[in-house]
């Protein structure tokens, strides 16, 4: 990564940020320190956009989309099926001002629709709230006559009403006291009662948690309310069906909507870019980042422009702030998800991927181990990467599938298995014969083969981030680091094979002396007999828990060819071909899903852990350019 500064004419701001837009390849960096230095403070001002108003374009386009999508009945599948452009249809002027003007038609059919909602919910309210009354004929206005108060209330669900009744009796109130209706929760109750014997009343009805109901500004009896707010609602409803209309109308202008959303966001992308800009109203300046292999062309264009430029190596100081951009090829650009799950690599560290892309395909190969499952699993990434062409974390997903179908097809042939013994159970239902797939070794009968063939895989694994490691400390300068960590181990280990064969043991020793003054090296004192069994001590239970822990390659290889002739068993008890072929299949698809996601998981944990511990330093800043990222067209041109 190089890093770049520019300075150029502010006229021709526009001119070179769409330049930098469609390159791709330039990250634009915030110009933190520079403001915080009150000399560049002092000469120069951040650049202003239109990034705030782009922004809310963009809220409203893609609430249109969701209404659209919502309203309109349409469904995108699992995956947006996205469609070429050219950069000029892309960059198109009226094209878009068409997409913007459906967009605000659809947002004002969604404000009009909100509003709409917002008033039915409350009409609906009004209505729970009248509907207990509507048997009572009489003004919900009336309060008082000349001689008597009314009031309206509810008591709780539980209360007996006849108790209140009776009470009002042996006091002799000049009251009466009527349910009108009732629910689960309430009782719904009419009181009158003389003005004279209100308060008491009033208090009398205190232990019975009496509440009164005002009904503030309606006039006439809750029947008649009920007809006007039935009347309202049905006009609400026709009104909302309007407006979904106008939305459902918009669907056939789906792709310009989806064409001006992505423009908005290459827009956005570049007004953010605008505002990390550095101007006096005369020149522009700016810092960023470059990766070498695109420096050619961006010199190119800058000079073109007529711009100062300077690029050069970042300083040491530096790395933490050098954003990363892995080197990739076809093979290895898939593990590209596993990597940026766990986290990028510190700039002066090594790209993971080229060192991970073998074990990490091949032991997911060894995990599933089957033909049938190899095949569906290469078909699957086949038909979604040429079809929906994914872009991001669910491309190099599809892409690894692929390359992890084609490593299980390969162990299933070794193996022997093709959805278990599939074939082996048809054959012995359809002609009575025995048949069984060629194979080197399978997991049932040759288990203890198997677990020493995967612990001695993880061995191997572990032996090259040793020399990873090995290698970085030597770059850097640390050659006792290396040797006494890395060195002494592996004359310890060739000792200990050496040992075991019965050649010599005189490498074991040297390998022991190495343990001995390695491990106390630089400690002073006791402190060196403690470092000595400290180092052994995580040392040898590393390793040999490193080791052990790829016994899960044997385990899930194991588990997934049993279940499959489980099922396969199962089926074929009946006898009759077409309902072994339902079970078999039923029960292969539950062990195909579960051991995808499982060998995945596991396959993640020996390369994060196992594998990474050794020389990985993660860290690293994602590379970030201006550039035109869509998620509904591709850009051809």
């Amino acid at each position: 990564m190089k890093k770049l500064r520019v300075i150029a004419m502010a006229a021709r701001r526009e001119e070179l940020l769409k330049g930098l837009l469609h390159l791709g390849c330039v990250e634009i960096s915030e110009p933190a320190d520079e403001m915080a230095d009150p000399a560049w403070a002092a000469l120069l001002r951040r650049e202003t956009s239109r990034l705030g108003e782009t922004r809310s374009q963009m809220t409203d386009v893609f609430a249109a989309l969701a209404a659209i999508k919502r309203c309109g009945a349409q469904k995108d599948g699992l995956f947006i099926q996205r469609r070429s452009v050219s950069e000029t249809e892309f960059l198109e002027g009226a094209a878009l001002e068409q997409a913007k003007e459906v967009s605000d038609r659809v947002g004002r059919a969604l404000e009009s629709l909100s509003r709409l909602q917002s008033e039915e919910n409350r009409l609906l309210s009004r209505q729970a709230g009248l509907r207990p009354w509507s048997s009572l004929d009489m003004p919900l206005e009336t309060e008082e006559t000349a001689h008597a108060v009314i009031r309206m209330g509810v008591l709780p669900g539980g209360t007996d009403v006849g108790a209140i009744r009776t009470a009002l009796s042996a006091e002799a109130a000049a009251a009466e006291f009527y349910e009108i209706s009732a629910d689960k929760q309430q009782r719904y109750c009419l009181l009158i009662c003389h003005k004279a014997e209100e308060a008491c009343v009033q208090e009398l009805l205190r232990p019975y948690s009496f509440s009164v109901t005002a009904f503030q500004g309606v006039t006439g009896t809750a029947a008649e309310n009920l007809q006007k707010l039935e009347t309202q609602l049905s006009e609400n409803r026709k009104e909302q069906e309007a407006a979904q209309a106008v939305i459902a109308e918009s669907a056939q202008s789906r792709d310009a909507l989806r064409l001006y959303a992505d423009r908005l966001t290459a827009e956005a992308a570049k007004d953010a870019g605008t505002e990390r800009l550095l101007t006096d109203g005369t020149i522009l300046f700016f810092k960023g980042w470059v990766p070498l292999e695109n420096l050619e062309k961006v010199s190119g264009f800058l000079e073109g422009l007529g711009c100062a430029w300077d690029a050069s190596d970042p300083d040491e100081a530096d790395y933490p702030e050098v954003p990363v951009k892995l080197k990739n090829n076809w093979l290895t650009r898939p593990l590209n998800m596993v990597t940026e799950m766990y986290s990028l690599p510190a700039y002066d560290n090594v790209d993971p991927n080229p060192l991970m892309a073998p074990f990490f395909i091949l032991f997911y190969g060894i995990m599933m181990a089957d033909m049938g499952y190899g095949l569906l699993m290469m078909l699957g990434s086949l038909f979604i990467t040429r079809k929906y062409r994914p872009k991001g974390t669910a491309g190099h997903l599809f892409s690894l599938l692929g390359l992890c179908g084609v490593s299980t097809f390969i162990m299933g042939a070794i193996t022997g298995g093709f959805f278990g013994d599939f074939l082996t159970q048809a054959v012995k239902l359809t002609t009575g014969g025995d048949f069984a797939l060629p194979a080197l070794f399978t997991p049932l009968n040759d288990t203890l083969m198997i677990l020493i063939g995967a612990m001695c895989l993880g061995f191997v694994q572990i032996l090259t981030g040793m020399v990873i490691s090995f290698v970085q400390k030597v770059r850097k300068g640390q050659i006792l680091d290396a040797v006494w960590e890395e060195v002494t181990w592996w004359v310890v280990f060739a000792g200990i094979a050496l040992a075991v064969l019965g050649v010599t043991n005189l490498l074991l020793y040297v390998g022991i002396v190495m343990i001995v003054v390695g491990s106390g090296w630089n400690a002073k004192g006791f402190g060196k007999v403690t470092a000595i069994f400290g180092s052994l001590y995580n040392h040898v239970t590393g390793y040999f828990g490193d080791i052990l822990s790829y016994s899960r390659l044997m385990a899930l290889m194991l588990a997934g060819s049993v279940i499959a002739q489980v099922f396969n068993t199962l089926g074929a008890i009946p006898g009759n071909f077409f309902v072994f072929l339902i079970i078999s299949m039923a029960g292969n698809a539950l062990n195909f899903a579960l051991n995808l996601l499982g060998c995945y998981v596991h396959d993640l944990r020996l390369q994060c852990l196992e594998y990474f511990g050794k020389f990985y330093q993660d860290g690293g800043k994602p590379f970030r350019p201006l550039a035109m990222d869509t998620k509904y067209v591709d850009i051809n041109g």
